[in-house]
């Protein structure tokens, strides 16, 4: 059974850090671009960022550019999201996804195969 798991997610200051895990269960993970998308309250699914099969190349909205970084692990079966310097408009739920085919990085969330549940990430001011 193919499935995302995040976890990581909680409440911070304005300033602190986060970081997120993207565990996949079921599919080869080496296989997949898996990008990293969020959604606030009344808001679209936003992209976030995302990362190629080998972790050597990433690609991230403007938004979070110098303060968020994703890497992986494959051996692990994870992919993280590091957010630093964390900003109230960061509040969202973020969710994982993952893409097999071409290894482009997509910010369109409709051309990821598998999405996970999300983790709620909450920045006070």
């Amino acid at each position: 059974q193919v499935q995302l798991v995040e976890s990581g997610g909680g409440f911070v200051q304005a300033g602190g850090s986060l970081r997120l895990s993207c565990v996949a269960s079921g599919f080869i993970y080496e296989r997949y671009v898996v990008g990293w998308f969020r959604q606030a309250p009344g808001k679209e699914r936003e992209f976030v960022g995302t990362i190629d099969r080998t972790g050597g190349r990433t690609k991230y909205a403007d938004s979070v550019k110098d303060r968020f970084t994703i890497s992986r692990d494959n051996a692990k079966n994870t992919v993280y999201l590091q957010m630093n310097s964390l900003k109230p408009e960061d509040t969202a739920v973020y969710v994982c996804a993952a893409r097999l085919g071409p290894s482009y990085l997509s910010s369109n969330v409709d051309s990821y195969d598998y999405h996970g549940q999300g983790t709620q990430v909450t920045v006070s001011s």
